[in-house]
């Protein structure tokens, strides 16, 4: 079967369960505008609290201009994808639930196939994500920006491959998690509590094992779009993205994977 054809088959399933469309859509609507909003908030706050940006002029913050916006709004985008993640869990455990995986392999579809069907759809989830974060930043940083000096002002548009790629990767994770536990509630507390186990557990080794920190499999996604915004404190910041990086995620998405099929794999269905 062509990956299309797997594609379609997914989000056939999809189309009429109302659950996917609100998540989804509650999704990309909190996208567009947390991200476009920023400066607006700001100017809020300085109408609204005393004393706020007091001795700053709120129009220079550069958050939106080029080329700062690029690497702006992908760290900031990166922090909604739990939004998304809880969508492809609730599309998985629902597969077990409704025994729509089960009557999907008695209609002919194996079991490789199936997952993949799944993992095109968090594919073209993060595409679509990526796309739509792009335009954002298009958008307001024309709107926002002084000026655009080309090619400077797409200096750190490689940002945005890095962004969708940590939103596959945490996608990928929740359909690990979907596949393993099988239990959407379950599986959701799990999805939210996952970032505080791992922060305990590198609390527990920082002191003795730093280097591996960066291993960690959040840790890594996290690493893809490092934090930008310290810059504006006159710090100094990682304003690229790193091979490490690149390399280390896609490693933890193929691994994430591939459990998910060793689950699927070995499943009574």
């Amino acid at each position: 079967m062509s990956t299309l054809y797997l594609l379609k088959i997914d989000l056939k399933k999809m189309r009429h369960y109302r659950t996917f469309w609100i998540i989804c859509g509650l999704y990309f609507f909190m996208l567009v505008t947390a991200t476009a909003s920023g400066m607006e908030f700001l100017k809020w706050l300085a109408r609204t609290i005393e004393g706020f940006g007091q001795n700053i002029n709120i129009n220079r913050i550069p958050l939106y201009h080029f080329p700062d916006i690029w690497q702006n709004l992908a760290w900031s985008s990166g922090l909604l994808k739990m939004g998304i993640a809880i969508m492809v869990v609730v599309s998985v455990t629902n597969e077990y639930t409704y025994r729509t995986l089960r009557q999907n392999i008695i209609d002919g579809l194996s079991r490789e196939q199936f997952l993949m069907s799944k993992v095109l759809t968090n594919v073209l989830l993060s595409l679509t994500s990526m796309i739509l974060v792009f335009l954002i930043a298009v958008v307001t940083g024309l709107i926002y920006s002084p000026q655009f000096d080309y090619p400077y002002g797409f200096t750190g548009v490689g940002f945005y491959p890095a962004y969708c790629l940590e939103v596959f990767a945490f996608l990928s994770f929740a359909l690990m998690l979907g596949m393993l536990v099988q239990r959407s509630g379950l599986t959701i507390i799990l999805l939210l509590n996952s970032y505080l186990i791992e922060l305990i557990i590198k609390e527990n080794i920082d002191e003795y094992v730093p280097q591996v920190i960066k291993f960690f499999p959040l840790e890594s996604i996290m690493n893809l779009v490092p934090l930008p915004f310290a810059r504006y404190a006159f710090q100094e910041i990682r304003d690229y993205v790193t091979w490490e990086s690149v390399l280390i995620a896609l490693a933890w998405a193929a691994l994430f994977n591939y459990f998910a099929y060793l689950k699927l794999k070995k499943s009574d269905i």
